[in-house]
């Protein structure tokens, strides 16, 4: 490990370094959705499995914001929460997600008991939760910057699915639209947090691990739904 502070341009770039080679969009599952070519069945899967990481955003969110140092902090970070769980006057994006599954043909008490979720699906969930729980919270938070890849892919991915699978209705995809605004503010204050609050070498260090490793976890998610929902076209 260098001694050699980076710069916050230089530690930015190596954080979005992390998400050129690593981030979800590039596994070969998720490309074949981009592409247009997953089955329905495939496509349920990906939104039926997903649901669990979506439904836990908001508890790794509250670990977080119960270790936050300033109330300034935690006044910006309890609106993820809120984003997700909703509020009296606003349904959420758990709402939302759970829409997504009626939109693409999942019944909603389908989605509710979870008897999609792969086991393999559940432990990447839930280890993303106890890295949350259990590592300093600068490094919870740099592993929340796969934001910074997001709103791209979220743009793209709702032209995909009104294009390419025209049978899905587009109610569903309001937690997308809703993300496209969410998810530049997170990543810029997740961000900022980072740059702040690293002192040394070994801070940006771990925040470039703590990325990487949530890189991981949504890549392992779609590890298991390529075992469990094959490509019928590569015979696999």
């Amino acid at each position: 490990m260098s001694n050699y502070l980076l710069s916050n341009e230089e530690l930015t770039m190596r954080l979005k370094e992390v998400g050129e080679l690593r981030y979800h969009d590039k596994h070969p599952y998720h490309i074949r959705m981009h592409e247009g070519k997953l089955s329905p069945e495939q496509l349920r899967a990906w939104v039926a499995n997903r649901f669990y990481y979506q439904k836990n955003i908001p508890v790794k969110d509250a670990i977080i914001l119960s270790k936050l140092p300033t109330k300034e902090d935690r006044r910006q970070w309890i609106q993820r929460i809120m984003d997700h769980d909703g509020t009296a006057e606003h349904e959420g994006g758990i709402e939302a997600w759970i829409r997504l599954g009626e939109a693409v043909g999942i019944p909603r008490e389908e989605m509710l008991d979870e008897r999609h979720v792969l086991p393999a699906v559940r432990f990447a969930v839930d280890a993303y939760v106890n890295f949350c729980r259990h590592k300093p919270w600068l490094e919870a938070v740099a592993s929340s910057l796969t934001e910074l890849f997001a709103p791209i892919l979220i743009s793209h991915r709702i032209a995909v699915f009104e294009r390419l699978y025209p049978w899905i209705r587009p109610e569903g995809l309001e937690y997308f639209k809703a993300r496209l605004h969410q998810a530049p503010r997170d990543a810029d204050h997740g961000l900022e947090l980072v740059l702040r609050e690293c002192r040394d070498r070994r801070d940006q260090d771990q925040a470039i691990a703590a990325l990487h490793f949530k890189c991981d976890v949504l890549w392992a998610i779609l590890d298991a739904l390529s075992l469990a929902y094959p490509d019928a076209e590569n015979g696999r």
